[in-house]
């Protein structure tokens, strides 16, 4: 039976940030709450396993086990919460034709993953018509979740327990930012690597945090400036909304829609125009 959005409040009163005025939007969104705890609960005894499956897809990545279970327990609940509505996971590719579309990273950063590295985190997204409305972005090695939906701002709950709401700084000078641009490799296989260079001098800081660390940091205020190359929808739809209720822009390095682009830029919206203009 489909979750009623009252059912839905009581299992999203631990949070804050879970109410707008959309009682829909809300039920989902406690729904991609729900999902992240099962996520996290899979991942988390699967990381550092010593029996850790590990192969290759036919795309080169790596894949694990967990990717793979955690996907699984993702889509039942979806099927049995939201019977009807659309899925696309990394691991199972597309189920169902339906305006309303589930996006699920299992982990993002399984190469972290399989290494040890305790930055990675699942990635839960909720598409109506293409455009991301709820986000869920949980990373439990770091004690943190990240999550917004359209009209609640964005929210992140650490070790402390306490949710609060986060807003992209307000850093407005190219000279003042500091970006994470991801990956130097990613940049010279999409020829960019010279624009890239030449942005790295054209302000204060730059770093490669990687994965949605960055992304969830730009929300945070604590980086102003993410791009990256060769991405899937499932890498970045859980923190478009994250970063745009955080006060943030969020487009594919030529200004168009980010979604279905490979080459998302997001920043806090005061640099936007000026990182545009440094990549076009």
């Amino acid at each position: 039976m489909p979750v009623e959005p009252a059912a839905s409040a009581r299992s999203c009163a631990k949070y804050a940030g879970c109410v707008t005025d959309n009682p829909s939007i809300d039920a989902d969104l406690a729904i991609a709450l729900e999902l992240a705890d099962r996520a996290d609960a899979i991942s988390t005894e699967r990381f550092t396993a010593a029996d850790l499956r590990i192969s290759t897809k036919a795309d080169s990545t790596f894949v694990t086990d967990a990717d793979q279970a955690v996907e699984r327990a993702i889509r039942a609940h979806i099927e049995t919460a939201r019977p009807g509505d659309g899925i696309y996971g990394e691991e199972y590719g597309v189920q169902g034709d339906s305006a309303r579309q589930w996006i699920i990273d299992p982990i993002d950063g399984t190469s972290n993953y399989l290494r040890g590295v305790p930055v990675w985190g699942t990635l839960i997204a909720l598409a109506i018509d293409g455009t991301p409305v709820v986000g869920v972005a949980s990373a439990p090695m770091l004690g943190k979740r990240w999550w917004a939906a359209a009209g609640s701002g964005a929210w992140v709950r650490d070790g402390t327990g306490e949710a609060r709401r986060i807003h992209v700084s307000r850093v407005n000078e190219l000279t003042d930012a500091s970006i994470s641009f991801q990956s130097i490799a990613q940049w010279d296989q999409a020829g960019y690597l010279d624009r890239l260079i030449a942005l790295t001098r054209s302000v204060w800081r730059d770093r490669a945090y990687g994965d949605l660390w960055s992304y969830t940091m730009l929300a945070e205020g604590l980086v102003d400036v993410v791009a990256e190359f060769g991405v899937q929808p499932y890498d970045v739809a859980a923190l478009i909304p994250i970063v745009q209720e955080a006060g943030g822009r969020f487009t594919s390095v030529t200004g168009d829609a980010a979604l279905n682009s490979a080459a998302p830029l997001a920043t806090n919206g005061l640099l936007h125009d000026a990182i545009l203009g440094a990549l076009i």
